[in-house]
């Protein structure tokens, strides 16, 4: 019996040693299943992260020992690691709502860069920033030689229309919009009616009225009817007088002004309309202009800002005053002209009211308009639009010391007349 039990005690001991080098081989050695499984990439979210570049922290991050399994729960790495995807929680963006990845890159605050519309407002909101800086010597001499259409398509240059021979030496520049805006149509009504050719004419210094629009001279004719304009009108297709002097583009209409009182919006914009369509026929319906070009008033008055006439008389033909010196054998002598006053619109309705308008060109020394218009004309009283210093007060002053001679001559030729009646 015990010859039997010890072969297969020998055997059993030999199984058990081989059971154990199995297991010393199993701490060992990972399975294969379990080493596939511990190198298998974790499948990545359906929002794919790009990674970022390397930075200095990803040198202190440690491989795992060898032989070790990472769990999927703890495999969160920097964004910066190529190989990993994180799979912990979306982080919460700036408004605190979840699902979205944390802001990488530059988080500074960049500077706003201001459009056309933060320095000119929107159409038909506010007032377009502008000035009323006198335009200078330079930009008049710049645009002397540009030309202004009449309504016979005639050109004549910007100067021609302020200075020169058979011109007042005193002339206020009208420059309105389009030839059919109802605005400054009843601007020129107005205009019109409280202020004539022969009352500019009469002053101690000649004075005189043109306007300037930017359509086409063709609608010059039908303008001068709609408004009964007795002064001058020209056209400057090209706008190039309206750009260097200033003037803007807006749609904005701004306060009611006082010379608009008896016109509403509608009325306006309809009178505009039926315009146009009296115009489908000749083609000119879509020529009357640059629907948001504005305008303003500019004063030309004479550089030496003298009452005296620079004409010379047969008692003084050696006398001139600031004339322009010219070579040409055919060329006349003009005096210099300078910009004293003016105002540039800031909106579609913004022209100076007519008071202010009467006082510059010295009409009348307050500026006061017709008695049945005060009331209308208040405020246009207490806030002046323009800018400058116009001859007005020197020309008030002047006057007055005609008036005085004048009456100082009736006086003399009355004592005269009495002594020779007294003596005979």
């Amino acid at each position: 019996m015990s010859s039997t039990t010890e072969p297969q005690a020998k055997e059993a001991a030999g199984a058990l040693d081989a059971n154990a080098g199995n297991t010393e081989a199993t701490k060992l050695e990972p399975s294969a299943t379990t080493e596939k499984h511990a190198t298998r990439p974790i499948s990545q979210p359906s929002e794919k992260i790009a990674p970022a570049g390397p930075t200095p922290l990803d040198t202190n991050v440690q491989p795992p020992p060898a032989g070790t399994t990472t769990s999927p729960t703890a495999t969160t790495h920097s964004a910066t690691s190529p190989t990993v995807a994180s799979t912990a929680a979306p982080m919460k963006n700036m408004n605190g709502s979840n699902g979205a990845t944390a802001p990488t890159g530059d988080l500074s605050v960049k500077p706003v860069n201001l459009k056309d519309d933060d320095i000119n407002p929107p159409d038909f909101q506010g007032e377009v920033q502008t000035n009323n800086d006198l335009p200078t010597q330079a930009t008049l001499k710049k645009l002397e030689n540009h030309t202004v259409l009449d309504s016979s398509r005639k050109s004549h240059t910007f100067k021609s229309l302020y200075s020169g021979p058979n011109v007042a030496r005193r002339v206020l520049i009208i420059f309105v919009r389009h030839f059919f805006c109802g605005n400054c149509q009843e601007y020129l009504r107005m205009l019109s009616a409280a202020i004539t050719p022969e009352a500019l004419l009469a002053l101690p210094v000649p004075t005189f009225i043109a306007v300037i629009g930017c359509g086409a001279p063709e609608l010059i004719k039908s303008y001068i009817s709609e408004t009964h304009c007795p002064f001058p009108v020209y056209a400057d297709p090209t706008k190039v007088l309206y750009n260097e002097l200033g003037m803007v583009r807006t749609l904005a209409m701004g306060n009611r002004p006082a010379y608009m009182q008896h016109k509403s919006v509608a009325q306006t914009v309809m009178s505009g309309i039926v315009q146009g369509l009296k115009q489908v026929k000749s083609g000119l319906v879509l020529k009357m202009g640059d629907q948001r070009q504005v305008g303003g008033e500019f004063l030309f008055e004479p550089a030496s800002l003298s009452v005296d006439s620079p004409i010379p008389t047969p008692s003084d033909e050696e006398k001139t005053i600031d004339l322009d010196e010219k070579t040409g054998p055919n060329d006349e002598k003009s005096e210099e002209k300078k910009v004293t006053w003016c105002h540039r619109m800031r909106t579609t309705r913004d022209h100076v009211e007519i008071p202010e308008l009467m006082e510059v060109l010295g009409l009348d020394s307050e500026g006061a308009p017709k008695q049945n218009a005060a009331k209308r004309y208040e405020s246009a009283l207490k806030a002046r639009k323009g800018t400058g210093v116009s001859m007005a007060s020197q020309m008030s002053r002047a006057s007055m010391d005609a008036k005085a001679a004048r009456s100082s001559a009736r006086s003399s030729l009355v004592s005269t007349e009495a002594a020779a009646t007294s003596a005979a």
